[in-house]
């Protein structure tokens, strides 16, 4: 959707997700329409209408959900693995965990897991990777990740070049190493995510 462009009623779209960004999702005064956005996807969650966030949006849905979301204890940038839950491991995200898989990590925030959500990720630096929400386990409609499932190898490049500032002021991040490591992991983690995107499908439906 382009931006600028007017928002239908949260509850008609069929499937909607809110990517990442470069802002901070508590950022209001200098991002004024964040609230906005928070309240769209608190209409999406109250109406249990699917919805999946990813990076920016999975703090989006947190804050949505009342809980807090603030800087992380180190930004996270780069081809890693996560640890799933038990309820992880029984989720969508269960590809994501397998013994050789890594994801995409690019953050600098997280969040608190909010009040009826269960935790289905991990990192050993950021404990709430990704967590599901909604009216029993039948109905948990609502996902948010913290990495980044959707960003194909031939996009890397525009985010070393967008992320130049950030990378440089990164320690122990490089665009050698972060091009070497796509190059080791992006066709395995797209696979992975295939699988991940076609089993939320699946149980969403």
């Amino acid at each position: 959707m382009r931006a600028g462009a007017p928002l239908p009623p949260a509850a008609e779209p069929d499937l909607l997700a809110i990517l990442g960004g470069p802002l901070g999702a508590y950022e209001d005064d200098a991002y004024p329409f964040l609230p906005g956005e928070v309240a769209y996807a608190r209409a999406r969650l109250d109406a249990g209408r699917p919805l999946l966030g990813v990076c920016l949006g999975a703090q989006i849905m947190a804050r949505a959900l009342g809980a807090r979301v603030y800087p992380g204890p180190v930004k996270e940038i780069g081809w890693a693995p996560i640890t799933l839950t038990d309820a992880g491991r029984d989720s969508p995200l269960a590809a994501l965990g397998e013994d050789d898989a890594v994801v995409l990590h690019w953050h600098g925030d997280t969040f608190d897991l909010p009040e009826g959500a269960r935790l289905l990720a991990s990192t050993a630096a950021v404990p709430h990777q990704a967590f599901d929400w909604g009216d029993g386990d039948g109905a948990r409609r609502a996902l948010a990740v913290q990495f980044h499932p959707e960003v194909p190898a031939a996009h890397m490049e525009r985010w070393l070049v967008g992320h130049a500032h950030e990378i440089a002021t990164t320690p122990g991040i490089d665009p050698q190493g972060l091009r070497a490591a796509t190059a080791r992991h992006a066709a395995g983690t797209a696979a992975r995510c295939r699988r991940f995107f076609a089993a939320w499908l699946d149980a969403v439906a």
